[in-house]
């Protein structure tokens, strides 16, 4: 099974479209919420957001604390850590560690395993590094660490090196105790996070770059509004050492407007698959807090992505290209596995005839400004806006886990995808198989989706990430020069040890 490159999500989707609790549970969404839901509903989070932190626990390299992109691995192809997955994980381990589902003291070996690789991990030009200028290469080899198979496609990422930094970040900011391996944590998330060199990635400043290989330079694309990248800009502006000016901010923001509209019924700004509106929101409480642009629009960006989601619910509900099994409880396009598999030259090409196309890994999504839609639905998709609107994704939960007599539901959670309409037997597949009555069905789970269904389900539940995030010092200056004000940013950041300078 050979597994493409992906050069960030927001890269892979721009390309088809141009080819077509601290020590306790925190806060709680909304006071009540979580304790006025039913005692099945608060059974079934409880499962799945337990299940799926498993993928965590049992899939990461405990030596040196790679989790990989995909799990589990077939043996019959490329197989690899993905460092934003290293993130998830991260900040996995600190919420299994106040549930009960590991020991603090294992939660603490295993985080601090991986900042000590990533600490000490080779950085430089050379082509096998870990990484360089701060920076780390989006897939890494599970044993080695190093970048995988020296591969040209394999970029050094400024955003999956962002998805890392969130879960380093929270590190620091959890692991507040005054015990020496908690010290350490703290020392070392620093430093890690100190080395990024955001101006280095700024070749056309004030907007930083995608990425960069020693074999070509910097990729010739910017991150630009609006997607995954606001996480980005608020670290770069945040950094104690190379942080960008704020005029990156409105660099950032300008390109609003091109996505501001109504889809499905919604106003808002757009960006067609889902992971664009919740990976930022794994790690930072938008809630009532505005930077300029959202200001003149009288909304913040929690509001934003919870329109977003309602808006892909109706499409699924409206099902304009006529999939099958879409409806009011299954819905959610994003980034995610597909049945498709890449055909080489001389192969008989068994989907050259299909009337609608179906696709491999892809961003998926439905916008005002572009659909990619094959009929495949990712349960992280639904899932990870739990947050955003409960009432809707708590039916979509409990209709997937019990579709098809649980065939989409395992061990660890939710299979990263299915499709109800390919139900081909004769058609090389990328992943999963095909089940007769049923279609496609994926048989892997990807970290990066993963990620954000155990931390936004617990941030539904108690807040305790956003929590925990509210005392990082690096996080509130990154907001703040980013122009963000009001709600909680304009209070006094709790109390807590946060960096290494102690």
């Amino acid at each position: 099974m050979k597994f493409m490159p992906r050069f960030g999500r927001l890269a892979a989707f721009a390309a088809l479209l141009s080819f077509a609790f601290v020590a306790s549970p925190g806060r709680a969404l909304d006071e009540g919420a979580w304790s006025s839901r039913s005692k099945q509903d608060r059974a079934l989070l409880e499962d799945v957001e337990q299940r799926t932190f498993a993928f965590f626990k049992d899939s990461a390299n405990t030596a040196n604390g790679q989790v990989p992109d995909h799990w589990p691995d077939d043996h019959g192809g490329d197989y690899f850590s993905s460092i934003a997955s290293v993130g998830f994980g991260l900040t996995a381990y600190g919420i299994g560690a106040e549930r009960g589902w590991m020991t603090r003291g294992e939660a603490v070996k295993r985080t601090l395993a991986t900042l000590r690789f990533f600490h000490d991990a080779p950085q430089g030009e050379q082509p096998d590094a870990t990484g360089y200028k701060g920076f780390y290469y989006h897939f890494l080899d599970m044993q080695s660490g190093r970048r995988y198979h020296s591969a040209k496609w394999v970029e050094l990422s400024t955003i999956d090196t962002t998805l890392l930094l969130g879960g380093v970040l929270f590190a620091q900011s959890y692991y507040d105790r005054d015990t020496r391996d908690e010290r350490e944590i703290r020392r070392l998330a620093e430093a890690i996070y100190a080395r990024v060199d955001w101006n280095w990635a700024s070749p056309r400043a004030p907007a930083v770059a995608m990425g960069w290989t020693p074999e070509a330079g910097f990729i010739h694309a910017d991150w630009r509004g609006y997607n995954e990248a606001m996480l980005l800009y608020v670290l770069a502006l945040g950094s104690p050492t190379h942080a960008v000016e704020p005029a990156a901010w409105s660099e950032w923001t300008a390109t609003y407007d091109h996505t501001w509209g109504t889809f499905q019924g919604q106003q808002h700004l757009g960006f067609a698959p889902l992971f664009g509106h919740q990976y930022s929101h794994v790690w930072i409480d938008f809630r009532g807090i505005r930077d300029e642009y959202m200001r003149a629009h009288d909304l913040d960006y929690f509001e934003n992505s919870k329109r977003a989601t309602l808006a892909q619910r109706e499409y699924a509900i409206h099902n304009p290209l006529q999939w099958k099994g879409y409806g009011k409880d299954v819905w959610g396009l994003t980034a995610c596995n597909g049945p498709r598999k890449d055909i080489r030259i001389g192969e008989i090409d068994r989907y050259a005839s299909d009337p609608k196309p179906f696709h491999g890994y892809i961003a998926r999504g439905a916008g005002l400004f572009g659909t990619i839609d094959d009929g495949t639905i990712a349960p992280t998709a639904a899932t990870s806006s739990i947050a955003f609107a409960p009432d809707i994704v708590i039916p979509a939960i409990r209709a997937m886990r019990e579709r098809d007599g649980g065939v989409l539901y395992t061990r660890y959670g939710f299979v990263d995808a299915f499709n109800p309409s390919f139900d081909y037997a004769d058609r090389p597949l990328r992943t999963g198989r095909v089940v007769e009555g049923v279609g496609w069905v994926d048989t892997l789970y990807l970290g990066i989706d993963q990620g954000p269904i155990v931390a936004m389900i617990e941030n539904y539940r108690s807040g305790f990430v956003w929590n925990v995030m509210r005392k990082n010092p690096h996080i509130r200056r990154g907001l703040a020069r980013a122009g963000f004000i009001g709600g909680w940013l304009a209070h006094d950041a709790p109390q807590g040890r946060t960096t290494g300078k102690e």
